[in-house]
């Protein structure tokens, strides 16, 4: 019987929900009690023990019972488990791959994402980790790839997250400086129009922090804008990734930017907290392939592919 068919079935809804949640259990894990499920999902009792024995029957997964222990997951097949539960690829989304770092992240994650289940994977680019976040909590993408800075602060306020892998320092990009109109500027001063997206959590802090106590104009810009605006007049300071900067030898005035960490600088991937697809994609994702592909492209000895 395949997923769809099953899905016409009785049970075909709880076992549907099932696989999900079996799917986030390790193997030798006690599971939760059949009135657990009940109480979680909603179901009958009936309906949750025909559903467990038909995924037993189909081999999806093996239980062994341990006494007043409990039950635990012995076996069970990802492959079949996620067909029940119509789980078909997997997408995730990342910002805009406009430095070549974000290139090589990039081509790292599709090429760690291959798999033997089959399940085709594949990236959305979007700008603002405010924006990436809310599709990710609207369901729309399986993670998304921010700063670690961004990431910590999104859970700090209460968002349903979890952080499911952490690249390293300058993983994420190579630093943030203070970008300058005039060639001959150092640091902000008063007075100053100083471009601020609100959208990129990371850029509107550092902004901030630059900014100090200094009595500038902070002008609301769209990220990608901002060296054009620059080179315009439009703003005469921002907060901007040296990648772009050293990728296209741009000559334009620049100073570093003092942090206290580097928080900013690290990339990790942020699921739905409690996700059931956050095991699969701990399988999935090898840090070290990623980071490696990351180096040979940065390196120029691989063609980004994304």
């Amino acid at each position: 019987m395949n997923y769809k068919e099953m899905l016409l079935s009785k049970n075909g809804l709880a076992t549907h929900y099932l696989s999900r949640e079996f799917l986030k259990f390790s193997l030798n894990q006690k599971i939760p009690t059949v009135t657990e499920f009940c109480d979680k999902l909603n179901l009958s009792r009936g309906t949750v023990q025909n559903s467990i024995k038909f995924l037993q029957d189909n081999k999806a997964i093996e239980l062994v019972s341990k006494g007043h222990l409990g039950t635990f997951l012995e076996e069970k097949n990802t492959k079949i488990l996620l067909e029940f539960a119509g789980i078909t690829s997997i997408v995730g989304v990342m910002p805009l791959p406009y430095s070549r770092k974000y290139e090589g992240f990039a081509t790292g994650l599709i090429s760690t994402m291959e798999n033997r289940y089959n399940i085709p994977c594949s990236l959305a680019y979007m700008r603002g980790a405010r924006n990436r976040v809310s599709m990710l909590l609207a369901n729309r993408y399986d993670f998304a790839v921010l700063s670690k800075y961004a990431a910590l602060q999104f859970i700090e306020q209460g968002l349903e997250l979890s952080i499911i892998k952490e690249f390293g320092v300058h993983s994420y990009l190579s630093e943030h400086i203070v970008v300058f109109n005039d060639p001959t500027i150092k640091e902000i001063k008063d007075g100053m129009k100083v471009g601020i997206d609100s959208d990129s959590l990371d850029q509107q802090f550092l902004t901030e922090k630059a900014c100090g106590n200094k009595k500038v104009e902070l002008i609301p810009v769209d990220y990608s804008q901002i060296l054009t605006h620059i080179q315009s007049g439009v703003i005469e300071a921002a907060i901007w990734n040296k990648d772009e900067i050293t990728d296209k030898d741009l000559k334009i005035n620049y100073s570093p930017l003092v942090v206290d960490e580097l928080r900013d600088t690290e990339a990790v991937i942020v699921c739905r907290k409690a996700d059931q697809i956050i095991p699969l994609l701990d399988e999935l994702i090898d840090i070290k392939i990623v980071l490696d592909t990351q180096k040979l492209v940065l390196e120029h000895k691989l063609t980004p592919s994304y």
